[in-house]
């Protein structure tokens, strides 16, 4: 078939300049358009984010793509395209490595990429990221005119443009740049490894809704309360809330209060003065003091003591605290937001947490949901846990086939986003272990991950507690919360029984911090000999 003419290709872009279409949908226009005009197996475009490019829309590319982040120092290729003055298109033997290797979808086996080419997008004169095309035949792009490629970029950067004041995006936009390069700029004072920062990733209604509520709530003033299973990402969404508001060029300043000795709670949360206590040989501010102007974050708030959680009231209501061993006051201005992977209702009905706490935290009260309401995003946060495991071990490139996408779809996720990154970094270890050489496209199948029903049923045990052969089941006739709190109290006996009643070695048998495990002992009335 030939290939339309550009303006007979372009006519459905010009028209929707002058809609109002959602960003998702106007990026898939914008691709499938390309793929009409530059025939091709795959395209995607992606915004320049500080050091990083980030895929806005690919088409033709697997689903796990979306998630990846891919830093420009690793990739030749995109530095090239970021560099030239217009577009570039790559010989097939140019023997640079291409990061969509073994990612173009429906492929049987891991044929890489043999044509690719691409283009810079300048959006207000400034670069905001490429354009680009693969295809798997040698010689497909050999005849192609590149001021074509030019003139669809450039209507693409329009698109772009006017989508971004349409939806009166423009400042908005500046402060991400701002943001992202302070980033790059900090970790490279560091010696980052290279990996992108955490984000909230995926498209579907769960996360939505998720972005929606942060949408709403971020700009205010109002303490939010973080609910959601281990593993959501539930410091992911409080460091999206500072940064939608008006504090975010102000500190976050995050503390685990399920880490916290009970000694040195008050200590850490509201400071000091010498000779408070055995050892405090100086003043010292407390974490309140160093969010003044900015936010606090109370993860694990549920683990706080009852006495601490009163003292806390009293500064969430009038901004006012006392350093330990102190009588001056200090006025601090701090929103909080506090996370807890537990029913807080359910912890004030029991007794465990203060009412008058929990409505003074819970103002506006957001729920993350759990990995297995949230459908194919597994994918593309999949794909962002195997791009930093590929640049972590240098590889070339790590693919997922089509089994193993199948069986991550498949899977319950009772450890959510945390079990998934784990579980990826552990199969792109056994894969490699299969080849005697280091391949170039690394593919991960179903038998690397290992989520069999067999294997399934009993991640939650083998993750917590790696020591336990067999771990009996919780007894029968219990609701859900009394039937977890009594496979935790199983779990933590065996630990204790394992490892001679040594509670540091239990702990770290279970993968939790020390305190925590004194914590959940006494919650669930396990006396300490």
């Amino acid at each position: 078939m030939t290939p339309p003419s550009l303006l007979t290709a372009l006519l459905p872009l010009m028209a929707d300049l002058a809609q109002d279409l959602p960003e998702a949908e106007r990026h898939r226009r914008l691709l499938e358009t390309l793929r009409v005009l530059l025939p091709c197996d795959a395209t995607a475009m992606l915004r320049l984010e500080g050091a990083w490019l980030v895929p806005l829309a690919v088409n033709g590319l697997s689903g796990d793509t979306l998630g990846r982040r891919f830093r420009v120092t690793e990739h030749p290729r995109f530095a090239q395209l970021l560099a030239a003055p217009g577009p570039v298109r790559f010989a097939a033997d140019c023997g640079l490595p291409d990061p969509f290797d073994g990612l173009v979808d429906g492929v049987q086996g891991h044929l890489p990429v043999h044509d690719c080419m691409g283009c810079a997008l300048q959006v207000d004169g400034r670069l905001w990221g490429l354009l680009t095309l693969d295809a798997l035949d040698v010689g497909r792009f050999s005849r192609v005119e590149l001021d074509v490629l030019q003139a669809f970029a450039s209507l693409a950067a329009a698109t772009v443009a006017l989508a971004t004041r349409m939806h009166g995006l423009a400042a908005r936009a500046e402060d991400e740049r701002q943001r992202a390069d302070s980033y790059a700029q900090a970790a490279a004072q560091l010696g980052h490894s290279g990996h992108g920062p955490r984000q909230l990733i995926g498209h579907g209604a769960a996360h939505k809704r998720l972005m929606k509520e942060i949408a709403l709530a971020g700009p205010t003033e109002l303490c939010v309360l973080i609910q959601g299973e281990t593993g959501t990402g539930k410091e992911l969404v409080a460091q999206a809330l500072h940064a939608a508001s008006a504090r975010a060029k102000r500190p976050l300043v995050s503390i685990n209060c399920a880490a916290l000795p009970d000694n040195l709670v008050e200590s850490e949360l509201f400071g000091h003065v010498r000779g408070a206590f055995t050892g405090a040989v100086g003043d010292r501010r407390g974490k309140f003091e160093l969010a003044d102007g900015g936010t606090l974050f109370l993860d694990e708030v549920a683990e706080l003591p009852l006495q601490v959680q009163a003292k806390l009231l009293r500064v969430l209501q009038g901004g006012h605290l006392q350093r330990l061993g102190s009588d001056r006051e200090h006025r601090v201005d701090v929103r909080v937001i506090a996370a807890s992977n537990r029913n807080l209702a359910d912890e004030v009905r029991a007794g465990r947490l203060r009412a008058d706490f929990y409505h003074r935290l819970s103002v506006y009260p957001l729920l993350v949901p759990p990995l297995r309401e949230r459908g194919r995003d597994v994918l593309p946060i999949g794909g962002f846990f195997l791009e930093e495991a590929r640049s972590r071990m240098g590889l070339g490139a790590v693919r997922l086939d089509a089994g193993a996408q199948a069986a991550l779809l498949a899977y319950d996720w009772p450890g959510n986003v945390r079990e998934l990154e784990h579980l990826l970094g552990r199969s792109v270890v056994k894969a490699l272990g299969r080849h005697a050489q280091r391949p170039r496209i690394l593919t991960l199948g179903a038998e690397d991950l290992g989520l069999g029903v067999d294997d399934a049923a009993g991640a939650t045990v083998s993750a917590a507690s790696p020591q336990t052969d067999a771990m009996p089941s919780p007894a029968a006739g219990l609701g859900l919360r009394d039937a977890v709190a009594d496979l935790e109290r199983r779990m933590v006996l065996q630990a204790l029984e394992q490892h001679g009643h040594q509670w540091a070695a239990a702990a770290r048998a279970l993968g939790i911090d020390p305190a925590n495990l004194a914590r959940m002992a006494k919650r669930l009335g396990i006396a300490r000999g």
